[in-house]
C-alpha cells in the first residue's frame, strides 16, 4: 500500500499503534514517511531521558545508553513502518515481532539528554517477513546502523 500522504504521529497516536508503554516505549514521534523507489520508509525520533532508571547502573558516574536499547528502538520504529505503510490499526493486523538481526554497528556513543533520529526503510517483503535497515543519527552524527527482520505474526489473545 502505498502512502496517500507524509505521516507524522505523536506519542498518543504512537501508542495507539505499538503495544509498548514506558518505561519500555523508545519513540517519542514520527518525523516523516515516503516511499522511495517502491519501498516504504519512516522517520522517528527519541528523545532519551536523563531519569531513566537504566543510567544508575549503566557506568554510573559516565552515563551510556546501553547499544541493546538503541536497536529496540529501531525495532519499535520498524514496527510503526509496518503498521503505517500496510495500513495496520493497532494490532488488528498482527504483531510484528523480531525474528533476526544483523550487521549491527555502533559508531558513537549516546547519553542522556540526548536526542536519536533515525530513519527505517523496508528493503524486502517476502510473505510473513520484513526485511529493514535502521540508520540512527545524534546531532548530524551516525550513531548506529542495523539490518532485521520483523515477521507479521498474528494476534493470539
Amino acid at each position: 500500500m502505498a502512502f496517500e500522504h507524509p505521516l507524522t504521529l505523536d506519542l498518543a497516536a504512537i501508542q495507539e499503534l505499538l503495544p509498548h508503554r514506558a518505561p519500555f516505549l523508545f519513540v517519542d514521534q514520527v518525523l516523516a514517511s515516503g516511499e522511495a523507489g517502491g519501498k516504504p520508509w519512516l522517520e522517528t525520533r527519541w528523545f532519551v531521558d536523563p531519569d531513566m532508571d537504566v543510567f544508575r547502573g549503566h557506568f554510573p558516574g559516565n552515563p551510556i545508553l546501553p547499544g541493546v536499547l538503541i536497536q529496540e528502538h529501531c525495532f519499535q520504529s520498524g514496527a510503526l513502518l509496518i503498521y503505517t505503510s500496510e495500513g495496520f490499526h493497532g494490532l488488528a493486523g498482527g504483531i510484528p515481532v523480531l525474528t533476526k538481526v544483523e550487521d549491527a554497528r555502533f559508531r558513537r556513543m549516546v547519553r542522556p539528554g540526548m536526542t536519536l533520529t533515525t530513519r527505517v526503510e523496508q528493503t524486502e517483503r517476502l510473505a510473513n517477513a520484513r526485511y529493514l535497515q535502521a540508520k540512527v543519527h545524534c546531532e548530524g552524527a551516525l550513531v548506529a546502523r542495523l539490518q532485521c527482520v520483523l515477521a507479521v505474526a498474528e494476534d493470539a489473545q
